[in-house]
């Protein structure tokens, strides 16, 4: 056994570890009475920030993100805040100008961050040299990452040489991002002994517990040299989250590793977190379980959750093995990309399409022709040069740095959103995300903003002898089992109903005030001509391209809808006159629906 050597511990309770199992839903409520507790314990860092906890907070939890770090800050005195930031994309699902970039850093430094982890999903450097030189600039840590996978062509030697690079970026830390659980215990070894024998930082190991291997990758990383390791408390662990941070320090104790944190300590954290838990039961997913499979189709836990409620939307959940077969080979179509945000997204959802369409690329979502056109960077191996025609056709594709050909964009942000932005920090919540960040600001000065509603936690059953009526309700994009049971009158004309939602029982009274009459033609019709043009996927309308009256070609873009957060156009058919529009922006649709009639 090597000198003593204590091992640093990164806690993921507060981003990714609820991230990873309850969708990102926990709010800040849940995380502020814990956090005297979490202060004392010792951590190198705690992760508070980043990936998908700006989304969830705008679009379920109606917080803002800049508030919850402000009050994590002044909550955790003690302890390093971390965030995982990714690169030009920022916490978006876009290249932003380099003005963005650094403005983006500046604020979350100011409001809190000490820990950057920049990374790019493609692992291209040039995505990620901006936001490292803005975190140095703010005099904050900058962790450069590599995103780790594995393909033909990623190899130990490659890995070993972005290490090198992110050093020669100014890196004050390396980290491993093994976000789809694909590391081995030896296989890490390997690479961990030949990074640290190449480059002399601090070495961190994030890798997820899908397969089973994390807490043995973990433990064979330092022994090969790793300094840090990334964990969450038991009560948010294991599955597609990561390796418990009792467990490890735990096995770690008393050797010339420990990490000198308190088990008990540890275990009364654990125990809070357990009854949170419990408060976000509507979230939880079968598919957030320990599952060897990843190995082979390379699916982070995540991931497998969004295309398991993508394919429960359209009543083709039977159909999740033939994705989890279609994803590895569009990854080959696409030069074998890692799959973590936003690439994963992009690499799904086109395998959702080409397995319900039941014809490959029969539609291309707009992300992989951005993707294919060199917008997201560059690609780890060679693309599949027909499917690139498919998708752009005769467009050119650039090998450019994408943020080379962003104009800045910070003037015209603020000036867009003038009327509703407080603060430079609001400038860059719309810069996020459009559409849902003007809508957040919006319902904040109305007052209006409303977090979706928890399901309340209830053991009961249903009455014996009940029938019930069942169906499934959509909202905002959230698909619900919905069963009704009559169980007979109250009095006063008023009936006695049981409403069970998802699962969870709920007696009510019911008073009809009047029938209900269904308007006409309320409900959409079903395509059955060419000239009907209907979405291949349930989601919403982003864009209505063509008016009443206009002369469109065949496979004519038409519309735009937006599904698991990517967008793909909707083609016309048939050569003809838009006769009529049934849809406008905003609108929700399902496959089938007649959207536009083309004559």
């Amino acid at each position: 056994m090597s000198s003593k050597k204590t091992i640093q511990v990164t806690e993921v309770i507060l981003r990714d570890a609820h991230q990873s199992l309850i969708a990102t839903r926990m709010r800040t409520e849940d995380m502020l009475p814990i956090c005297q507790q979490l202060d004392a314990i010792g951590f190198w860092s705690l992760e508070v920030w980043g990936g998908a906890t700006f989304d969830a907070c705008i679009r379920f939890l109606k917080e803002d993100p800049w508030v919850r770090l402000q009050q994590l800050r002044a909550a955790l005195p003690n302890t390093r805040l971390q965030m995982l930031l990714r690169g030009q994309n920022l916490l978006g699902y876009r290249h932003y100008a380099d003005d963005v970039v650094a403005a983006f850093v500046q604020k979350s430094a100011d409001n809190g961050i000490d820990v950057f982890r920049v990374f790019d999903a493609l692992n291209d450097l040039r995505n990620i040299e901006t936001a490292m030189t803005a975190v140095k600039a703010t005099g904050k840590h900058a962790q450069g990452t590599i995103c780790y996978t594995t393909s033909p062509v990623h190899t130990a030697e490659l890995f070993v040489k972005q290490a090198e690079q992110l050093r020669d970026m100014g890196a004050d830390s390396i980290a491993i991002k093994d976000m789809a659980g694909l590391l081995t215990p030896y296989a890490t070894y390997e690479l961990v002994k030949a990074i640290k024998g190449a480059v002399d930082l601090p070495l961190a190991i994030h890798s997820h517990a899908t397969s089973g291997l994390a807490p043995l990758c973990q433990l064979k990383a330092i022994e090969a040299g790793a300094d840090r390791i990334d964990t969450a408390i038991s009560s948010f662990a294991g599955g597609t989250s990561h390796p418990a941070t009792e467990y490890q320090v735990a096995a770690l104790q008393g050797t010339d590793y420990d990490t000198g944190l308190d088990l008990s300590k540890l275990t009364e954290i654990c125990e809070y977190f357990r009854e949170v838990r419990k408060k976000y039961h509507q979230f939880e997913s079968e598919f957030t379980r320990e599952d060897i499979s990843v190995q082979i189709n390379q699916v982070p836990g995540g991931m497998m959750s969004n295309l398991a409620n993508q394919l429960k939307d359209q009543n083709a959940l039977d159909r999740i093995r033939d994705v989890f077969d279609e994803i590895p080979k569009v990854r080959e179509d696409l030069g074998y990309p890692p799959l973590v945000t936003p690439t994963s997204q992009i690499v799904g959802t086109q395998a959702v399409y080409n397995v319900l369409a039941g014809e490959r690329y029969k539609t291309i979502t707009n992300e992989v022709k951005r993707y294919l056109q060199g917008g997201y960077g560059q690609p780890p191996a060679g693309v599949d040069e027909a499917i690139r025609r498919k998708a752009i056709g005769n467009e050119s594709y650039s090998e450019e740095r994408p943020a080379d050909a962003l104009a800045p964009e910070m003037d015209k942000l603020r000036n867009d959103i003038a009327d509703l932005a407080g603060s430079e920090e609001d400038v860059l919540t719309y810069a996020m995300f459009p559409d849902l960040g003007r809508e957040f600001l919006q319902q904040r000065a109305d007052g209006s903003l409303q977090p979706e509603a928890l399901l309340p936690i209830d053991s009961g059953e249903r009455p014996s002898g009940a029938t019930a009526t069942e169906f499934k309700l959509d909202v905002h994009g959230e698909s619900y089992d919905v069963a009704i049971t009559g169980v007979g009158e109250f009095g006063g004309g008023r009936r006695k109903l049981y409403v069970s939602l998802d699962g969870m029982p709920e007696e009510v009274i019911f008073e009809p005030l009047n029938e209900y009459v269904a308007e006409e033609g309320g409900k959409r019709q079903q395509a059955t001509e060419p000239g009907h043009v209907t979405a291949a996927m349930p989601g919403n309308v982003v864009e209505v391209l063509v008016g009443e009256g206009d002369s469109v070609e065949a496979g004519q873009a038409v519309l735009v809808t937006e599904a698991m957060k990517m967008e793909s156009e909707i083609n016309a058919n048939i050569a003809g006159t838009v006769k009529t529009i049934n849809v406008s922006k905003g609108d929700r649709v399902t496959p089938g629906e007649v959207l536009m009639e083309i004559g």
